[in-house]
């Protein structure tokens, strides 16, 4: 059995029953740092085996999980923060293990785009999610064919590339184009800045942001 375990995102509190346990349960336990989710599992009192599993070598260990799989074990999936596959490693490893019969389950549980969605005030019956845009290569393409998209758009962002982001939303989207710029999602800075994208950017542009972004932006009007 393949558990997929999101883990909090900020506050610690946020972390369920249910994942703590399969933590403890596990024969084994994959995260993106040691360093980071070892800081994790010591609060919670969790002393099993923790292996790196990561973008850079997820391809390289893939095989020999699904071995240790078939023979029988439970490995638990975590990331540095929320939910396993979404902007972080996972899908790889499902997908082998679906194709191999191996069961996989997720647990509900935390991730930033949900709250931030719904904290917005902006429509969140339908959305789409981005995650990180390209950095170079096809960025451009990309904003242009969400310029026309309708429903609302999350985004993942860095603190450091935010400013230069919101006004190339202005020159993609128009600069009365909705958008709330959410950071720190469940920690004790959290905030959620709404406005156009003119008025959010000038808001970044004289307050510095810091911690996790993720950005909000309404759709096209029909």
């Amino acid at each position: 059995m393949l558990y997929l375990v999101p883990t909090p995102v900020g506050n610690l509190e946020d972390m369920t029953l249910r994942a703590i346990r399969i933590l403890k349960e596990a024969n084994l336990i994959l995260c993106e740092d040691t360093r980071t989710s070892g800081i994790l599992l010591k609060h919670f009192d969790i002393h099993n085996a923790l292996q790196s599993h990561h973008k850079f070598n997820e391809h390289q260990t893939v095989r020999p999980l699904i071995e240790r799989l078939l023979a029988g074990e439970t490995i638990a999936l975590i990331t540095d923060a929320g939910t396993p596959g979404i902007s972080d490693p996972g899908f790889l490893l499902v997908r082998e293990c679906r194709d191999a019969g191996i069961e996989v389950q997720c647990l509900p549980g935390a991730t930033a785009f949900v709250p931030a969605l719904v904290a917005s005030g902006l429509p969140c019956d339908k959305f789409c999610f981005e995650g990180f845009l390209p950095q170079k290569k096809g960025r451009q393409t990309r904003l242009k064919v969400l310029a026309d998209e309708e429903r609302t758009v999350v985004f993942y962002e860095s603190p450091y590339r935010l400013t230069r982001t919101l006004t190339q939303f202005i020159e993609f989207f128009g600069a009365e184009r909705m958008v709330a710029v959410c950071r720190e999602i469940s920690k004790l800075h959290e905030e959620c800045v709404r406005g156009t994208l003119a008025e959010v950017a000038a808001h970044f542009t004289t307050t510095e942001p810091k911690g996790e972004i993720v950005i909000i932006l309404a759709g096209k009007e029909s």
